[in-house]
């Protein structure tokens, strides 16, 4: 099986899956509506109007507002689980910040079956802010399929914004592809990653409020420990 996983970037960043293609607050009149309903919000209703009610921490940890299973880290279990963001766990930086590879078990939150991740810090001196981090909170929580990356949970204390994904091993196909360090995808296989990137956009394309993805491309692609057998 291909695991690939897009990276939302323009909608949302880093979230498609190959054969796996995985994959801000919104301006609440009544989360309780919200809650009750279980619409999914959609771009429309995100608002940077500062004569809006934005989405509080409150809203996000009850789910009231994407009546979702998100878990709510801790920065200290973040910084626990990535080693202190050690170099050692470096994964790469994108437009949204650094992202380091950590490993979570019941112990740090039970009930959680014990997995390798990607916890991606917000660059507070980067080009995105809170609303986008909150757009990806937000509708990764609501969006679930088997081609796009799972969106864990996530952090929000005092300044710190984080986000904690599963972990993708092989990295992105644009890497697979072009490296010089990597072998060569047999043809095969980069169909498979070619058709689960499709159901994933087919996904999307398909909801009852659309997401388009606008920035489809190989980096945005990530793959599983299988997806290049």
């Amino acid at each position: 099986m291909v695991t690939c996983g897009i990276d939302w970037k323009s909608v949302l960043p880093n979230c498609f899956k190959g054969n796996n293609v995985r994959s801000e607050a919104k301006v609440m009149e009544n989360s309780k509506q919200m809650n009750s309903d279980h619409h999914r919000l959609a771009f429309s209703d995100i608002s940077t109007d500062s004569r809006s009610v934005l989405i509080s921490l409150d809203d996000l940890s009850s789910n009231a507002v994407i009546g979702s299973n998100l878990h709510v880290f801790t920065y200290e279990e973040l910084k626990l689980i990535t080693s202190d963001f050690s170099p050692a766990n470096f994964l790469g930086k994108g437009g949204f910040g650094p992202v380091h590879k950590g490993f979570i078990d019941d112990k740090i939150k039970p009930g959680l079956d014990a997995q390798p991740v990607a916890v991606k810090l917000l660059d507070l001196d980067g080009n995105q802010g809170h609303q986008e981090w909150l757009t990806e909170v937000v509708f990764l929580g609501q969006l679930r399929h088997h081609h796009l990356v799972k969106l864990i949970g996530y952090c929000w204390e005092e300044e710190q914004r984080l986000l904690v994904y599963e972990y993708m091993a092989r990295g992105n196909l644009e890497d697979q592809l072009f490296s010089r360090y990597s072998s060569c995808l047999p043809w095969l296989t980069r169909i498979k990653i070619m058709v689960g990137a499709a159901k994933g956009l087919a996904f999307l394309h398909g909801e009852e409020k659309p997401v388009i993805y606008r920035d489809f491309k190989a980096s945005n692609i990530l793959l599983d420990s299988v997806s290049c057998l």
